[in-house]
């Protein structure tokens, strides 16, 4: 029987940006996959992380810049990107993002692995 997420659990983070898990870990006990609501604010940034899943992103608002060992990646409005476990990236914005991020298995902090 399909089950209805009514609403999501926002997951305190520091720095202004707020994540909002429709489905995961948190909000609905699902281990295999994670889909959060993401709004990172002018100026955000994360330390570099090394995760132990594939997470994919769609940028629905601003420019999200992925950082990795080989450059920078600018993902606007309207794309996407994929970042495969085990690759080092840190994710920042210069004016703020709005992006929906599915992690696969889902998220966890202690698989994220950040510096």
């Amino acid at each position: 029987m399909p089950e209805l997420i009514s609403t999501p659990t926002q997951i305190p983070v520091p720095g202004g940006k707020v994540i909002k898990e429709y489905v995961g870990r948190v909000n609905s006990g699902t281990e295999a996959v994670s889909v959060a609501h993401m709004i990172a604010p002018a100026g955000w940034d994360e330390p570099a992380q090394t995760p132990e899943f594939d997470e994919y992103t769609v940028v629905l608002r601003g420019l999200l810049r992925v950082e990795h060992d080989g450059g920078v990646i600018e993902v606007a409005a309207g794309q996407a990107v994929i970042a495969r476990a085990g690759e080092t990236i840190r994710y920042t914005t210069t004016d703020g993002a709005e992006y929906v991020a599915v992690c696969l298995p889902a998220f966890a902090p202690d698989l994220a692995h950040r510096a």
